[in-house]
């Protein structure tokens, strides 16, 4: 049973907008903190954006701010990474995830469910 599914991913030109969604089937996702990773071609996951469990706290990477939003769908069982001004160095897969215990911080290993990405491509 997969935990998390992602959606929305594609190829577009640099400038361009995507909207990312994860949704997590049989079960409400508004009671944890969830967050997205990226894994660019051949280097680590790395963290992007996250948002608390109740959607009132948001962080995100350097690198995306002011450029993507993390949100809450108004379905219980969905978030979405809303991408504009899209640029070549944002191509990677994106992976949505969920904390489900008491970790803290935005390392890999401080989420315990994993979506199996949406690849998005960005040309210049």
């Amino acid at each position: 049973q997969e935990h998390l599914v992602e959606s929305g991913g594609g190829s577009v030109q640099a400038g361009g907008s995507l909207r990312l969604s994860c949704n997590a089937p049989g079960r409400t996702v508004n009671s944890y903190a969830m967050a997205w990773f990226r894994q660019p071609p051949e280097k680590e996951r790395e963290f992007v954006a996250a948002i608390s469990y109740d959607g009132r706290d948001t962080v995100y990477t350097d690198s995306v701010k002011g450029r993507f939003t993390i949100s809450r769908g108004s379905a219980k069982n969905t978030i979405f990474l809303q991408m504009n001004d899209l640029k070549p160095e944002d191509t990677a897969v994106y992976y949505c995830s969920l904390r489900a215990g008491a970790k803290t911080g935005y390392a890999v290993n401080s989420y315990d469910y994993w979506g199996r990405g949406t690849q998005v491509t960005v040309s210049s």
